[in-house]
């Protein structure tokens, strides 16, 4: 089954120049030794999705034997739950980020499942030559160097406090520090819909994304930090979880990244 697309499609990988670079890579430039972050789009609503869902999967798990390390996210959208199945973890905030690359990417459609690789690159997410092509292609960046200090303010909260350095020089158009706080092991039994009777299983499920700070006009040693507040889910769990940070500019590439895993005692 082709992948489901939300009007007329365009497919492919694509390399994206951008209009100007806000950002000097240092430390190894496109040689460096930090992740590829690979970010995917994708619904339970979507009969192809389960598919792309189990690729991702089977990267974080090493499946491929890339030789570096890689930053996984999936964006659960929600314009499919229309077709009979609501996706429990899909969110309009997925859909408009993927709405943002569409127009970065000079693509003319919103597609599941998608994938987005280093906010340069594209391609059909359950095609996995085509992933493994594009994460090969991408510019590697120097890893940040940030320290996280978690904490429970509340119950239902969970504080993140980050502190160091970018490893790249940023200039007057600046850049935003964005952070993602995502889960894995997530099983959910289909009961409508394209993949109706199926269990799904899900990880990196992104179920919070901030913006820790936008950054100007500064050199690559220099110590950044912030502190972020998530609210939390019912059912959260620290051991299923990780954070993810990276760095975005405003043509939506990505010039480095970095992962985290949370204390299970949190």
């Amino acid at each position: 089954m082709a992948p489901r697309a939300l009007w007329s499609s365009c497919f492919g990988k694509h390399l994206n120049q951008g209009s100007g670079a806000a950002v000097t890579a240092v430390e190894g430039g496109a040689a460096a030794s930090g992740p590829v972050i690979v970010e995917l789009f994708t619904s339970q609503g979507c009969g192809t999705s389960p598919a792309a869902d189990m690729v991702l999967s089977r990267l974080g798990r090493g499946d491929f034997q890339l030789g570096f390390p890689v930053v996984l996210l999936a964006y659960h959208v929600d314009y499919w739950d229309y077709v009979g199945w609501k996706d429990p973890f899909g969110s309009s905030q997925w859909t408009v980020r993927q709405k943002a690359y569409v127009q970065a990417l000079g693509l003319d459609t919103l597609f599941t499942p998608q994938v987005i690789v280093q906010g340069q690159a594209h391609c059909v997410g359950n095609d996995d030559n085509a992933l493994l092509e594009a994460i090969n292609s991408v510019p590697r960046f120097a890893a940040p160097t940030f320290q996280a200090t978690f904490r429970r303010p509340t119950s239902d909260s969970l504080e993140v406090i980050l502190t160091g350095a970018l490893r790249m020089k940023v200039d007057s158009n600046g850049v935003d520090v964005m952070v993602a706080l995502y889960e894995n092991g997530l099983v959910t039994d289909c009961e409508r819909g394209e993949n109706k009777g199926r269990v799904l299983s899900n990880d990196y499920v992104v179920r919070k994304l901030q913006k820790l700070c936008n950054v100007v006009d500064i050199a690559p040693k220099k110590t950044v930090s912030g502190t972020i507040t998530f609210p939390l889910w019912n059912s959260f769990n620290s051991s299923k979880c990780g954070l993810a940070l990276f760095i975005q500019t405003n043509t939506h590439q990505i010039f480095g990244s970095q992962n985290f895993n949370l204390p299970d005692d949190i």
